[in-house]
């Protein structure tokens, strides 16, 4: 009995290494439909494409007027920023749920008005220094709504992630984008599936980057060497460089990539040595905190 019982197990062991083994040849011989074409991803040149991770939090206050209008004047590419809803209805432009983190204030977003927002120190907390001198304490600095930046920078490309997902704010940042004629100025990510699906029903003109599963199935099949079998909901991939042990970002990735039509986009990079590494493996776009040292890498400032 134990022998027919391992010659079955052997047997079926064959049999599914065969339907395995059919299944990657199946892959490997087809081809996936290439990511659609966006306005928002086209450049001058192969440099990569500057982004200011919430407005370069590394030099000003995150994710203010303030700090987006400083990172535009030096020149950057693309303004990465976060956005939740007020109690009331508004977007605002803010990173966590709550506001304890960078303002004077207490209390989650979604749960305070916009009239409570506005009256934060969005600089309160913000250290050069490791806490010693709080520099943007009182100079008026506060959380601005989605729409004040939008009015305020219009010719700048925005990298939107929608971080709340309960209530979902997809259909109103739809609206607000083809308000203001933002469309081809701006992409949209999430590490939400459900937002990120959402939004692409309720938006698909727009352009959009992976989430994390769909990264993680381009990853393994391009490591499989599949990657061309892959037909893409997205148009970016914005990735980190590596995930633990794991690496992600290499040559070969972004040139899968690419054959894709994919962009590569890599965050969030803060060392030159790490930024000059990934332009040698020509990737799209780097997101750091301090937009002016990539800037200066690049010859830009």
């Amino acid at each position: 009995m134990a022998r027919r019982l391992l010659k079955w197990f052997g047997v079926f062991l064959l049999g599914v290494a065969a339907s395995i083994g059919a299944v990657y040849v199946y892959l490997a011989l087809q081809t996936g439909e290439k990511a659609i074409e966006r306005e928002v991803f086209k450049r001058e040149n192969s440099r990569p494409l500057v982004f200011a991770h919430r407005g370069g939090g590394g030099l000003i206050p995150e994710n203010t007027l303030e700090a987006f209008v400083y990172s535009a004047r030096m020149g950057v590419d693309v303004l990465e920023l976060d956005i939740h809803s007020t109690a009331d209805g508004t977007l605002v432009v803010h990173h966590d749920a709550a506001v304890d983190r960078t303002t004077d204030g207490r209390g989650r977003v979604n749960e305070l008005t916009l009239e409570a927002v506005k009256k934060l120190d969005a600089g309160y907390l913000f250290s050069l220094d490791s806490g010693q001198t709080f520099p943007f304490r009182g100079q008026k600095i506060t959380v601005p709504t989605l729409r004040e930046i939008f009015d305020a920078l219009p010719e700048m490309t925005f990298n939107i992630e929608p971080k709340q997902h309960t209530p979902s704010i997809v259909k109103p940042l739809c609206s607000l984008i083809r308000e203001r004629k933002m469309i081809d100025k701006t992409i949209v990510g999430s590490f939400n599936q459900t937002t990120i699906d959402d939004f692409r029903r309720e938006c698909p003109e727009v352009a959009t980057s992976a989430s994390p599963s769909e990264v993680s199935r381009f990853l393994a099949l391009s490591k499989a060497g599949l990657g061309d079998s892959y037909s893409p909901p997205m148009q970016a991939l914005q990735v980190p460089e590596n995930l633990g042990s794991l690496q992600v970002v290499s040559k070969e990735f972004v040139e899968t990539a690419h054959r894709r039509n994919l962009k590569v986009h890599v965050w969030t990079i803060n060392e030159t040595a790490d930024m000059q590494r990934l332009i040698e493996m020509g990737v799209d776009g780097i997101m750091t905190d301090y937009p002016d040292r990539l800037l200066k890498l690049l010859g830009r400032r």
